[in-house]
């Protein structure tokens, strides 16, 4: 956890304010692998293995390739952050790609809310819901791990 002793003229420096640029260049980082993703889903996956098992295992592959961006992202500018800035970290990773995605599908390319939101129909066999809980989490999970080494 990063704190600086007041002295005169000093200020005292929160985690954010170093931290906020890394994080938001990472979270770009993160879209466009998302991007790619679907991309490499629609264009590989789900011609060769039809659209349910593209989907799952496109899931699975963002959702471990985030686990490993947040891995990278904790070793080099938040090893010593507190939970609960590692886990604001996650929320506005989260957040920021949910803004992104439902803005993005439904006022650019025009899709309906059903559409959007039928990716989140677990009982449908639809886990994509695994990507924003996984950028929640990531970087609380990546430093545990981290401390470890």
């Amino acid at each position: 956890m990063e704190t600086t002793t007041p002295s005169a003229g000093a200020q005292v420096r929160s985690p954010w304010r170093r931290l906020l640029g890394p994080t938001l260049t990472v979270w770009v980082g993160l879209a466009v692998l998302a991007i790619t993703n679907g991309i490499l889903r629609e264009a590989l996956l789900a011609p060769a293995l039809g659209d349910g098992v593209a989907h799952v295992l496109s899931t699975l592959l963002l959702a471990a390739a985030v686990a490993t961006v947040a891995a990278l992202f904790v070793r080099r500018f938040a090893r010593e952050v507190d939970r609960r800035t590692l886990l604001s970290i996650g929320g506005l990773w989260m957040v920021l790609t949910l803004a992104f995605e439902f803005g993005f599908g439904r006022y650019v390319v025009g899709k309906s809310w059903a559409v959007l939101l039928a990716d989140y129909d677990v009982l449908a066999g639809r886990i994509w819901v695994l990507v924003p809980l996984t950028l929640l989490v990531a970087p609380l999970v990546a430093a545990r791990y981290v401390e470890r080494d």
